[in-house]
């Protein structure tokens, strides 16, 4: 059991601030229109805590700090309207026909400021002013809470409300409504009956019994026009004029307007006709069947038959009522939808026109609204003449073929167009040289030009060829250029000749080869790797590079001769390694093939079957390159790419993809080429699972590979960055 509080001694007494910490005090006094007042008499005392008597306003809701969107009320709930069903009951008090009137209304809380507005429908001849009851705006609550502003909570189904004395009956509300007031929690009361006006309920009533003193017959075409404005059904026509001079057919074009059933129709004028372009062949108008007729007086066809009952018998003064059977009415008939399908002939005004085709939409409408699927045209254009065939005259020397056959072209002669596209995409690009070079000898008896070696190299931009004769010590020859770049025409052309000539092409040029530019005749002997290359990915431009093509070549050949072909082959290999050198392999092929295959398909059949070996680099050579650009280009930024490297190391795990690494590579803008940052890379995956590599010092099951070295000033220093690159895989290296 607690003792008893014990009184303090004589002399001790606690602060009533003892433990306080804020000691501020809140403005009270301030200027409103320039008159010193009272403005803060909602604001706290000292330290923020109430005054005598003083309520203070939570600063949170009913739900607690911490539950729902952080976002502001006029952000969370924006275009968020709540809208209730109400109605109002007011008093007449001068008039007898009606004691009390029912005024239904709308009423919309906005949650983003807690504001209010009140709207009437318009009622048609009510003879009271409708619409905004009460616009938007916070309304307070009824005394005594008059200090208080309506809120959600004091909104529910089947509940009164008071708004500036105004009792308003809540009887409904929108899906949204009720949805958002179950997620608030709101216990929803079951919807009212909304009462009617029994004033304006004998006015309808009265209105019902009413018939129109007039004649009237409602016309509606408005839902027509709504739903089928724009639609335009086209068809394709051909009229047959007789009275035609050449009785040559006339190409037309009918559209039929879907929103008034009209029609209209344009004359298609050929060039060079001799006919008038007119703007409309038949203007808009709906198009009568039986067309043409008689002529009508005014007043005879028209909408409505009205009749006059009695005339001006009584008191000169006459009465109308409307005939609904249209005794004497004139009845046209026109074209509709239903009336138009390919084939058929229509008459328009006398003259007989062929419907033959018609556009994708109308095929559509068609085929949706009334199921035709048989949309057959019917040939209505002759074949036109043949062209006469442009002859030119012969090439006379002077210039080049190109640019004299422009002359003939037209009065003021144009230089020749070249492939802009071609040289765009073939020119040279980085490492793409897009040139092809072959390694070439005079085909000669002479003794003297047989050791002669050429290049051969052919530019893919712009169809052009250069040859170089290769330099050689104490051959008496000069070398050097040998042929200035031009493309080269074929042997056996006639000079003077109407007909362009033909130029050598790239598909011309392969190992093996026998070419004669300007009475030299060349054998191809070889080409670089970058030409072997180039026509093997283009292989369906190089058909001597097509293995698919070869092998199917090769197999129509040596089909009947395949036993013997194994015996040889058997011989070749008595080992049994299932390997064969490729000197033996292409003297078998040459053998078997009786001279019909080129050197260059036995070379790819070679490349195609030969044993890859694997790809070396020399490791010191490939950091003497890149030490040699970082040199030259005074790369010092290693701290912040170690760094950069270590922080998207997230998990410490020591593992960076080989995608991200050249990332970083590329955004610290390393100094070194695409090839060269490529090879780096590659030569890591290569020689990472090689455990016994001279430059790989083993590190739990990883391998440490130095390759940046430091270029500063005229020193290079080797520093510590590097890359650890993982045994397990090829595409993870460790940074």
């Amino acid at each position: 059991m607690a003792p008893p509080p014990q009184p303090l001694p004589p002399g001790l007494s606690l602060g009533r601030t003892l433990g306080k910490e804020r000691f501020h005090k809140s403005q009270h006094w301030g200027f409103c229109n320039n008159v010193a007042m009272l403005v803060g008499e909602d604001k706290p005392g000292i330290g923020g805590e109430p005054l005598p008597g003083q309520k203070l306003k939570p600063k949170h809701s009913v739900f607690p700090a911490g539950m729902g969107s952080d976002a502001p009320a006029w952000v969370a709930f924006d275009k968020q309207v709540l809208s209730f069903d109400a109605y109002v009951e007011e008093e007449v008090p001068d008039k007898n026909q009606e004691l009390y009137r029912i005024r239904h209304c709308k009423i919309y809380f906005y949650l983003e400021d807690d504001t209010i507005q009140v709207i009437e429908p318009q009622v048609k001849n009510s003879g009271i002013m409708q619409g905004t009851i009460v616009r938007r705006h916070r309304i307070p609550l009824p005394p005594p809470n008059e200090d208080e502003y309506y809120t959600i909570d004091h909104f529910n189904i089947n509940t009164e409300v008071i708004f500036y004395a105004q009792r308003y009956k809540i009887t409904d509300c929108d899906q949204f409504t009720k949805n958002f007031l179950r997620k608030m929690g709101v216990r929803l009361n079951p919807p009212a009956s909304r009462p009617d006006d029994p004033y304006t309920k004998e006015r309808q009533k009265i209105l019902d019994s009413m018939n129109p003193l007039r004649p009237y017959e409602r016309i509606d075409t408005l839902k027509q026009f709504l739903e089928h404005d724009g639609h335009v059904l086209r068809f394709f026509c051909v009229w047959d004029d007789p009275e035609s001079m050449f009785h040559d057919p006339r190409e037309l074009v009918l559209h039929y307007y879907l929103s008034d059933d009209t029609i209209d129709i344009k004359e298609i004028t050929p060039v060079n006709s001799g006919r008038d372009a007119v703007p409309l062949f038949l203007r808009r108008d709906k198009l009568p069947k039986y067309a043409p007729t008689g002529l009508y007086q005014p007043g005879t066809i028209t909408a409505r038959t009205v009749l006059n009952v009695f005339g001006n018998l009584v008191g000169n003064r006459g009465r109308y009522i409307l005939d609904n059977r249209k005794t004497g009415a004139v009845h046209q008939e026109f074209y509709r939808d239903s009336d138009l399908k390919i084939g058929e002939v229509i008459n328009v005004w006398g003259r007989k026109i062929l419907l033959c085709d018609c556009d994708e939409f109308t095929k559509d409408y068609y085929r949706t609204k009334y199921g035709i699927e048989d949309f057959t045209p019917v040939p209505y254009k002759t074949s036109p003449p043949p062209k006469p065939e442009k002859t030119f005259p012969p090439y006379t020397g002077f210039g080049s073929e190109e640019d004299s056959l422009c002359s003939c072209m037209g009065l003021l002669p144009k230089p020749p167009q070249k492939d802009f596209k071609k040289f765009m995409e073939k020119d040279r690009s980085g490492l793409e040289s897009n040139i092809l070079r072959f390694l070439a000898k005079l085909v000669t008896d002479s003794p003297i030009d047989k050791d002669r070696k050429f290049i051969i190299c052919y530019f893919l931009s712009d169809d052009t060829i250069s040859v170089y004769e290769h330099t050689q010590r104490n051959s008496g020859i000069l070398g050097g250029k040998f042929l200035e770049r031009g493309r080269i025409k074929k042997p056996g052309q006639e000079l003077f000749k109407s007909e362009p000539s033909e130029y050598f092409k790239a598909q011309d040029l392969f190992v093996g080869a026998r070419v004669c530019f300007h009475g030299h005749n060349f054998l191809l002997v070889d080409a670089d790797e970058y030409t072997i290359n180039y026509m093997e990915k283009h292989a369906n431009e190089f058909s001597v590079a097509d293995t698919g093509f070869i092998l199917k070549k090769l197999k129509d050949i040596a089909e009947p001769r395949s036993r013997e072909i194994r015996q040889v082959f058997a011989a070749t290999d008595p080992e049994h390694t299932k390997v064969i050198e490729y000197e033996p392999f292409r003297n078998l092929i040459v053998s078997f093939t009786d001279g019909a295959f080129s050197e260059h398909e036995i070379m790819t059949l070679g490349r195609y079957y030969g044993v890859k070996e694997e790809y070396e680099t020399d490791l010191h050579l490939l950091l003497a390159v890149a030490q040699e650009q970082l040199k030259k280009n005074s790369f010092e930024n290693f701290g912040q790419l170690s760094a950069v490297l270590a922080y998207n190391d997230r998990e410490k795990c020591g593992v960076l993809p080989y995608q991200m690494c050249r990332t970083i590579c590329k955004s610290f803008k390393l100094p070194l080429a695409d090839d060269l940052l490529e090879a780096v890379l590659t030569i890591m995956k290569m020689i990472g699972t090689d455990s016994h590599h001279p430059f790989l010092l083993k590190k739990s099951n990883t391998c440490l590979f130095w390759m940046i070295c430091l270029a500063k000033k005229n020193d290079l220093i080797c520093t510590s960055y590097s890359f650890w690159i993982s045994v397990s895989g090829p595409k993870l290296i460790r940074c």
